[in-house]
């Protein structure tokens, strides 16, 4: 492939991880709007978030081996084309219902392209410096998009509807899609491999089960049969989940993945991050408008620091990485993120644009000072042929964190948050202490990924083993 195809499949590359990224976050501060046109309730609101991420999670791992079996370029480019037509029903949609099927229509084609993003990288750029670079530039998009949905979305729903939050998806995916056919040479994997039916009913099952309860907790009440019975739904079907892909010829998930320190330890790291990041982004959003009276468009605007900041860091991160160790800079960028979650809760209820920018900054430069050297370092363990894999699982386990970071975190909310109303409490101050008890929880899980990182990321001179299949261009 020559070398301007291989920039321009970046390019196309960059711009679906930037739509469908932007997607996780975009609605978020443009959920009062939403909220007062539609009439949701809170868990209403929390369904067009999480059905988005349940879905687009849910069926990561199942897109990624669609895509290693039929082709990278065909899924990819079929996905992006389902995304667009889902972006433009969600833009007209005139209900909760309407807005929700199509917000599972984007997660169903965000999983079928998204999954095999870095594999395509590393299918791509076979040179290693040239492939450090494009992860380098997939990172910094990654980091712009999430950190670009808030404002987007204040800036969208303030000044036309907040319809075109996703109708500004529509050009874009027709541009990704034209740019894929014309650039992108197709790849798959050498070896056949057989769709995991099982495990994908499994996995899909355990997401949903443990999203119902968590998000329906607090209206059925935690100790009702059926959040309880949703919950041990969950248990049983992660452990049938585990004991299908142990025992299966052809998994759907490489379960010996996780006998590698780097990718058990980094996608562990990768969890707690993303689980923070969605804490921050949902709730943060509301926060901004509802109790510090920001408009949609300040709202958005005080994420700007923190997109600057990780946009930045990102592509820097791994010349840092090399110098003082993947290991330092993540557990230091993990730290640093607990740290912006903690400062954040000091604002209170009088706060300013300006009492929040220490917070933004440090999440900011914590974020990018995670993400490039993890993806850089899970990918440069493996081989090749196992690219692909590691790709979908990697991408699964930070939409699966962004899930459980919505739910859990507004749990803990609605909880605190009702308790405090109970005890005579306005609902401006019951909000705010149940999302000041939220981050600090989610703090300290986020803070556990720092010795995480510290104990797994250490570089240990060894080249992996080389016997892999290797992915397969096709003309």
């Amino acid at each position: 492939m020559s070398s301007t195809r291989r920039w321009w499949t970046l390019v196309g590359v960059a711009l679906a991880t930037f739509m469908t990224f932007l997607d996780n976050n975009v609605v978020n501060v443009a959920l009062p709007s939403i909220q007062r046109d539609l009439h949701l309730s809170i868990s209403g609101l929390e369904w067009i978030v999480s059905s988005y991420i349940l879905v687009f999670s849910g069926l990561m791992l199942v897109g990624g081996r669609l895509a290693d079996v039929y082709g990278r370029r065909r899924l990819f480019v079929g996905g992006i084309a389902v995304f667009t037509v889902a972006s433009l029903v969600a833009g007209l949609a005139t209900s909760q219902e309407m807005l929700i099927v199509a917000r599972v229509l984007q997660g169903f084609g965000a999983a079928a392209s998204i999954p095999s993003t870095l594999a395509i990288i590393s299918a791509t750029f076979p040179d290693e410096k040239e492939r450090s670079r494009a992860v380098g530039v997939w990172s910094a998009v990654s980091a712009l998009a999430l950190a670009l949905g808030p404002f987007t979305g204040g800036f969208v729903s303030e000044r036309w509807d907040w319809g075109w939050i996703f109708l500004i998806n529509v050009p874009v995916g027709v541009v990704t899609v034209a740019i894929m056919m014309v650039s992108m040479r197709e790849s798959r994997d050498a070896v056949r491999r057989r769709l995991d039916l099982p495990g994908l009913i499994a996995s899909a099952v355990a997401l949903f089960s443990v999203t119902y309860a968590l998000i329906e907790g607090h209206n059925q009440g935690w100790t009702s049969g059926l959040i309880l019975g949703a919950f041990a739904v969950a248990a049983v079907a992660g452990a049938a989940f585990v004991i299908v892909e142990r025992r299966t010829g052809d998994p759907m998930v490489d379960l010996s993945l996780f006998g590698i320190r780097t990718f058990s330890g980094g996608t562990g790291a990768m969890i707690l991050w993303g689980f923070g990041v969605m804490g921050v982004y949902f709730f943060t959003a509301m926060y901004l408008q509802n109790v510090l009276g920001f408009s949609p468009t300040e709202a958005g605007a005080a994420f700007i620091p923190m997109a600057l900041m990780m946009a930045a860091i990102a592509p820097v991160a791994g010349g840092l990485a090399r110098r003082i160790g993947t290991h330092v800079t993540v557990a230091l960028g993990l730290a640093l993120n607990a740290a912006g979650l903690v400062m954040v809760t000091f604002v209170g209820e009088h706060g300013h644009f300006m009492d929040l920018m220490p917070a933004f900054v440090a999440f900011g430069v914590g974020s990018g000072f995670t993400m490039m050297p993890l993806n850089d370092a899970i990918i440069g363990v493996l081989p090749p042929g196992r690219a692909g894999a590691a790709s979908a699982v990697m991408n699964a386990a930070r939409e699966v964190s962004g899930l459980l970071g919505v739910t859990i975190v507004g749990a803990i909310l609605t909880s605190r948050q009702a308790a405090v109303l109970r005890g005579g409490a306005t609902p401006i101050h019951a909000f705010l202490s149940g999302y000041q008890l939220a981050l600090l929880i989610a703090a300290a899980i986020v803070f556990v990924g720092a010795p995480l990182s510290l104990a797994t990321l250490r570089a240990r001179h060894r080249t992996p083993a080389s016997a892999e299949p290797e992915m397969v261009p096709v003309a």
